[in-house]
């Protein structure tokens, strides 16, 4: 289903929700907007919403944005419970020159968001924030994400499922990525697209 930029956030509270589409589609845009509405609207604690952000810092490639975090578009989303990842999340096909690197930098990037996926396992809140899932993707288990998700009351996050991040030694990562963001458009009840 396409994502509608005047859905009602209310609906989608108590409810597991993913968007995912191409780069540069507003998907932390929206993401964003999801969380200024808990805090504005309807006056959430802060501390009782978990932001797992795995996106890299924002960069451009090609003319297009690539990356950028949940507080980019929302700067009191740092009043809530972010879990940061220790060092920096390293833009996995855009930093590679070869496969060797692209397994490097996947590698690297796991296991610094499995860190902070373990740490809101182990003290969930009722609201789980995560931007850019297709980074965990790469080599975590849909399982595995669906029994975090499922930790909380209200889940809304973005993952990229697109063609405009690849290079020639990315195509099996690609294909890997895609199926398994399919998987997970299967396991999230509210999934919509935003291209």
């Amino acid at each position: 289903m396409k994502f509608n930029r005047d859905l009602n956030f209310g609906n989608l509270i108590g409810q597991k929700t993913l968007i995912y589409g191409e780069t540069n589609t507003g998907k932390t845009l929206y993401t964003a907007n999801f969380v200024q509405f808990l805090l504005e609207s309807k006056n959430n604690d802060p501390k009782e919403i978990s932001i797992l952000d795995f996106a890299p810092k924002l960069t451009y490639f090609n003319d297009l944005k690539i990356g950028g975090r949940v507080q980019d578009y929302f700067e009191n989303s740092v009043k809530c419970n972010n879990i940061k990842v220790i060092g920096e999340i390293i833009p996995p096909r855009l930093n590679a020159k070869n496969k060797n690197e692209l397994y490097i930098n996947i590698c690297h990037n796991f296991k610094k968001i499995y860190e902070i996926i373990e740490i809101f396992n182990s003290s969930p809140t009722p609201v789980l924030i995560i931007n850019d899932i297709s980074l965990f993707l790469h080599l975590g288990s849909n399982k595995y994400l669906i029994n975090t998700i499922n930790k909380s009351d209200t889940f809304f996050g973005n993952s990229y499922y697109g063609s405009s991040i690849s290079s020639k030694f990315s195509k099996l990562i690609s294909i890997k990525e895609k199926r398994k963001v399919e998987s997970l458009i299967k396991n999230v009840e509210n999934s919509f697209t935003t291209t």
